[in-house]
């Protein structure tokens, strides 16, 4: 159960700063709406929402990935993980606290979830914790079992290739 008081998101791993911030840390930072698609690996797609939130790009300069970062994998309450690359910041991502002018509900990652309308949801975290960065890659949970590595929904990346580990 989310407490405010006791709740904090901390970045950490190849950075030049750790941080740990607070919710109310966290709601001081600039907010953002951003409208972004929701697709699932099951072939459905929830098209034109409005996720309102942090941009993850403001939170990491914060932290300055050191030159080798590459890659970053969000934690999340249960144990939950998530990955993607570094280059992944190309595209909108956002730390969404909002959906369509409503704060998120639990069953959709209340109070703070990863929002990357690129990529199929798995890789939109629900009650995220943390994000560490790291050099190397480190497959998030769906990646371990077959899903793809880098999960781009308009190019159907669902599946991890037949015969071959989920991809860096």
């Amino acid at each position: 159960m989310f407490d405010a008081v006791t709740w904090d998101l901390a970045v950490f791993g190849a950075i030049a700063r750790p941080l740990s911030l607070t919710w109310d840390d966290f709601q001081a930072l600039p907010q953002t709406e951003m409208d972004g698609d929701l697709h699932c690996v099951t072939r459905w797609s929830k098209l034109d929402n409005t996720w309102r939130g942090v941009e993850l790009r403001l939170v990491l300069d914060q932290v300055e990935p050191t030159p080798a970062a590459q890659h970053m994998v969000f934690h999340c309450e249960g144990g939950y993980t998530s990955n993607l690359a570094l280059d992944a910041l190309t595209e909108p991502i956002l730390l969404a606290t909002h959906h369509d002018d409503e704060p998120l509900t639990p069953d959709h990652g209340y109070p703070l979830r990863v929002v990357a309308p690129a990529r199929y949801a798995w890789k939109s975290a629900k009650w995220l914790r943390g994000i560490e960065i790291l050099a190397e890659d480190e497959p998030g949970f769906w990646e371990r079992y077959g899903y793809h590595n880098r999960a781009n929904a308009w190019r159907e990346e669902r599946f991890a290739p037949d015969g071959e580990p989920a991809e860096g």
